[in-house]
């Protein structure tokens, strides 16, 4: 493989960084690891009942490094290349050039996969040798391992985890063939280049395992291990993605944390069961670290926008992962009283809650409404009915409904329902009365509920539209801002982005004075050390309101988090936290994607209003998805251009572009792209239609 120089999607370094926690890593989705790291880990397969439930820790063929002797003068480079998902270790010395390529197979994702290859520099007589520092050690804390016999001259282990996550979950299996590493490799007289592979399989039964790995054999024997994962790679990029022009530093950003939220999404047109997004992605998770592996409203809230907007059918996946815990989360409502569905502050593969501190899981109810907003956008950028009517995505829809008009209690006091003992997003304040994220997400999920069975002419109780109408979103007419909950004094610390996703991405009815208010007002009080998506959504809100400066100041705060050579992002600014924060990723993105565009995904339209600010002159937004259609957008000071690529083929109404106060209608069709001065507008569906 050939790396451009100069190319921003790669990062080069000429030593790694001291802290290994801010290791790159390799993932699909499947299986994830950090490159040189002891373990690897396999989507969905935890070890450890309720709150000590983490990710198990698999041991890792890949932890194998090259040494050449220090005697001689050597150079080397470690890049990252995220347009081919490829870790490289290269080393040049006076006799060869040796080049190690690390991956987890972006098609086939129960392969990784390890190249060395040597080239020699100059002709020579000698053979040349380069030794092998193999670190593998074939024992987990995780999982009782056995060894199996050699298959196809690689080695096998088989096993299965220790502790189930509750009683009724079952152990899980892993079994694992690798090619065995040698401890160096050798060119001969005659040769001047050679390559090894060296192919890692996982999977869950003996039988899968060989047949994976026979897989991955045959595309080393065809030649095509790594030629048919670059194209895959290939496939997301050239598909969907953001280009900006004039701002090295974004477009590096950008770059990195496509491919880490890339990373962590199985292959397109997967069928396996996919088990979410932790905060820390797959290739972190240990006990203790990065939140465990459980996958939290980070998935829902702050990742899931993203993958929306260009990949409808792996947000698909994101929610059946939702439909598949539905049972846990039923128990929970009941564990704690209340009808309908609860689910989990921190979930796993079950559903049941997982969380080690009882408080979060308890108070922290606002996830039922996280989870409920993803299933509204999917719907609307889809209107993909079969999904609810058949899928199971309605008895989540109704099941969280139910749970928030058992969970309410009436007021007789204020004449409206209330939500007592709750915990908001701010994690600072807890057993709290009315927390007006919570409550204005009941009332969002709710009227969503109703919406929605009438779409799919189902009978919505009377009580939802009554909860809907009459629960109390706190707001103080005097100040004109939302408190943060029944008794919040201006002034108080707040953790992290609150009452301001009310305006985004919840998009809550309020003014832009009210808009401008709670933003003033919670961006004096949010701890400057919180979490890294929350300036995110502070850039997002003031773009709204067309204060670049600003937007653009609260943005740059996120690149604190960002951290060197691999942009690795760190939950705190000060490099506490989880790594690699995802969560942080998906807020970033949003704010270019949702921030700059004014993109807004509503029942009947995809709205836009752009702005272009000065630190950079062009960002493209190539791919997004919309009732099927595909779309690219340009924005410039200057321009806007909307270009429709390609339509499905059961889309029988094409797009129109709706601009401005005046509402002037622009057909859409392929390959004749609309240019326009940028203003405020919309796609949406044609309201007729010609006959094919």
């Amino acid at each position: 493989m050939s790396e451009v120089k100069d190319d921003p999607g790669t990062f080069t370094t000429s030593s790694l960084p001291s802290d290994p926690r801010l290791m790159t890593t390799v993932a699909n989705g499947y299986l994830g690891t950090k490159v040189f790291g002891d373990v690897l880990h396999v989507n969905g397969v935890y070890n450890g009942d309720v709150g000590d439930c983490h990710r198990a820790d698999i041991p890792s063929p890949l932890n194998v490094r090259l040494c050449v002797s220090r005697e001689e003068e050597i150079i080397q480079s470690f890049s990252l290349n995220t347009k081919t998902g490829t870790f490289s270790h290269v080393i040049q010395c006076s006799s060869c050039t040796a080049t190690q390529q690390i991956f987890a197979h972006r098609s086939h994702s129960h392969l990784l996969v390890n190249i060395i290859t040597l080239r020699r520099t100059h002709e020579s007589s000698d053979p040349v040798k380069v030794d092998l520092e193999n670190l593998f050690k074939m024992e987990s804390s995780d999982l009782e391992l056995h060894r199996g016999h050699d298959f196809h001259e690689a080695q096998y282990i088989f096993g299965s985890t220790l502790i189930p996550e509750v009683k009724s979950c079952p152990l899980k299996s892993v079994h694992m063939i690798w090619s065995p590493v040698p401890q160096s490799l050798m060119l001969q007289t005659s040769e001047l280049e050679k390559s090894w592979v060296f192919v890692t399989a996982v999977s869950e039964t003996e039988d899968d395992v060989k047949e994976k790995f026979i897989e991955g054999l045959t595309l080393v024997d065809e030649g095509q291990i790594y030629s048919s994962h670059e194209k895959a790679w290939a496939e997301f990029w050239t598909e969907s993605c953001i280009e900006v022009e004039g701002s090295l530093a974004l477009t590096q950003a950008l770059y990195g944390c496509l491919y880490y939220l890339l990373s962590s999404l199985p292959p397109l047109g997967s069928s396996e069961e996919f088990h979410g997004i932790s905060p820390g992605g797959l290739s972190n998770g240990h006990r203790r670290e990065d939140y465990w592996g459980h996958i939290f409203w980070d998935q829902d809230t702050w990742m899931y926008p993203n993958i929306l907007l260009f990949y409808p059918e792996m947000a698909r996946q994101i929610l059946k992962y939702r439909i598949r815990t539905l049972g846990g989360a039923v128990q929970n409502a009941q564990e704690q009283g209340y009808k309908g569905a609860k689910f989990p502050w921190e979930s796993a593969v079950t559903g049941h809650e997982v969380c080690p501190e009882d408080i979060y899981g308890e108070q922290e109810i606002h996830i039922n409404g996280d989870v409920i907003l993803a299933f509204q956008q999917y719907y609307h950028m889809t209107q993909d009915t079969d999904f609810f009517a058949k899928a199971g995505g309605w008895e989540v829809v109704s099941s969280v409904a139910e749970y928030w008009c058992s969970r309410v209690v009436w007021s007789v006091e204020e004449d409206c329902y209330h939500l007592k003992g709750v915990m908001p997003p701010d994690e600072y304040h807890s057993d709290v009365d009315n927390c007006v994220y919570t409550n204005a997400m009941t009332k969002t999920s709710l009227n969503f509920g109703v919406d929605l069975a009438s779409d799919l002419q189902y009978d919505a109780p009377d009580t939802w539209k009554e909860v809907a109408m009459k629960i109390k979103v706190p707001y103080d007419p005097k100040m004109n801002f939302h408190p943060e909950f029944d008794g919040y004094q201006i002034g108080e610390q707040v953790k992290q982005a609150d009452v301001i996703l009310l305006g985004y991405p919840m998009m809550y009815p309020m003014t832009a004075e009210q808009r401008k208010n709670d933003l003033e007002i919670y961006e004096a009080v949010t701890d400057p050390d919180g979490p890294a998506m929350t300036w995110s959504m502070f850039a997002v809100g003031l773009m709204e309101l067309k204060k670049i400066e600003e937007a653009q100041n609260q943005l740059k705060k996120c690149f604190a988090n960002i951290t060197e050579p691999f942009k690795i992002w760190t939950e705190n600014a000060d490099g506490s936290g989880a790594v690699n924060f995802l969560t942080g990723i998906g807020g970033f993105l949003q704010a270019v994607m949702f921030g700059y565009t004014g993109f807004r995904i509503t029942k009947k339209s995809l709205n836009f209003d752009p702005i272009c600010p000065d630190d950079f002159s062009k960002l493209c937004i190539r791919g997004v998805c919309y009732l099927g259609n595909k779309l690219n957008f340009t924005f410039t000071k200057e321009t806007m251009t909307v270009e429709l690529t390609s339509m499905s083929g059961s889309q029988n109404c094409p797009l129109d572009v709706i601009l401005g106060d005046f509402g002037q209608h622009l057909p859409l069709y392929i390959g004749k792209p609309l240019l326009f001065p940028p203003t405020t507008g919309c796609i949406q569906r044609r309201s007729y239609c010609w006959p094919l």
